[in-house]
């Protein structure tokens, strides 16, 4: 019974905290001035770009793994991530017009940077997997 309680105060609770939260963003975002609203939507859309872009772009050159794996090295793996890491990073300062904010955007950058090496490093690990099962 306790359970079934706790998970029904919980379950109000939570949607309580959400509705103001939504509430509060709305008037937040209503009451900016329309500059800085526009700033808003070109940042979402710069970050969408690029993360489309992340997603896109180990498929896109699918014949770089596959070549990579036939040559056996390591070296050349590493390389490789780091070639598409550099592309990726490069291409995000082009979108943020070659210049980085404060601290908070540096750190949101890292992190950004972080999770598309993994994906990069994920993606080909993928394709030259599947590569190898294909190959006589």
């Amino acid at each position: 019974m306790f359970p079934a309680i706790a998970k029904f105060i919980g379950g109000k609770v939570l949607t309580a905290v959400l509705v103001v939260t939504s509430a509060l963003i709305v008037i937040w975002y209503y009451r900016l001035p329309l500059e800085d609203r526009e700033a808003l939507w070109l940042t979402a859309r710069h970050v969408l770009v690029w993360i489309g872009f992340v997603l896109v772009l180990p498929w896109a050159t699918f014949f770089v793994p596959i070549r990579v794996v036939r040559a056996e090295s390591n070296l050349a793996s590493a390389l490789m991530l780091v070639g598409y890491l550099v592309v990726d990073i490069a291409f995000a300062l082009y979108l943020a017009g070659g210049t980085v904010g404060g601290t908070f955007q540096a750190a949101i950058l890292i992190l950004g940077f972080l999770c598309a090496a993994l994906y990069n490093f994920l993606a080909c690990e993928f394709v030259a997997d599947r590569a190898e099962d294909a190959s006589p």
